[in-house]
């Protein structure tokens, strides 16, 4: 994974009038914690970040005062009607050092024929990779998976350097029979009989 260098400065203003007075400046508030050091309260530009941001698991490298920090967004709030960004907690990480994060699931392939329906019961799979070499997402197979089938955890091949960071035998995803519709048309019928 590449690192995408962002220029921050740091905050000296702290409360909710200072964080709104960032934001109007078009920057995003943000604090960088870890490795037992001091949280650092920073501002980076709004647009930049967000641009970022649209990596999952994005490894950043912040220019902070002349000096650099490697860093890994933990927690990302976003305004609930627009989805701007309004603050951004970050956690600091050195090479080689392991984090937990959450990869996103993507699947390949087509159930098998019945027009069942598959759910994901996790969105995220949670694993344990080295700070700069953390994947972007995992693949599952669903090719042939018929209703009732499910996919474990233990069950997706994770990428080199990877390691679970959840229950291996918790259920990802699971094929649930389509619904028939004799009932709905039964209902209707009665609905029909009980007019008449």
């Amino acid at each position: 994974m590449a690192e995408v260098k962002l220029a921050a400065e740091v905050r000296t203003n702290f409360g909710k009038g200072a964080a709104r007075q960032t934001r109007r400046e078009k920057k995003v508030p943000g604090v960088i914690y870890g490795h037992g050091a001091e949280p650092q309260h920073v501002a980076i530009d709004s647009h930049a970040l967000m641009m970022a941001l649209k990596t999952p698991n994005v490894l950043l490298r912040l220019d902070v005062d002349g000096k650099s920090a490697l860093v890994i967004p933990k927690a990302v709030q976003r305004e609930a009607i627009r989805g701007f960004l309004v603050h951004v907690d970050f956690l600091a990480v050195k090479k080689g050092e392991k984090v937990t994060v959450e990869l996103p699931i993507q699947t390949e392939g087509e159930l098998a024929p019945g027009g069942n329906l598959l759910e994901h019961i996790l969105n995220t799979l949670p694993v344990e990779a080295e700070a700069t070499h953390i994947p972007e997402s995992v693949t599952v197979s669903i090719a042939g998976l018929d209703a009732g089938s499910s996919v474990l955890a233990k069950d997706i091949t994770l990428p080199a350097g990877s390691s679970l960071a959840v229950d291996a035998d918790a259920v990802v995803l699971q094929v649930v029979a389509a619904q028939a519709e004799a009932p709905a048309e039964e209902a209707a019928e009665a609905g029909e009989e009980a007019q008449a």
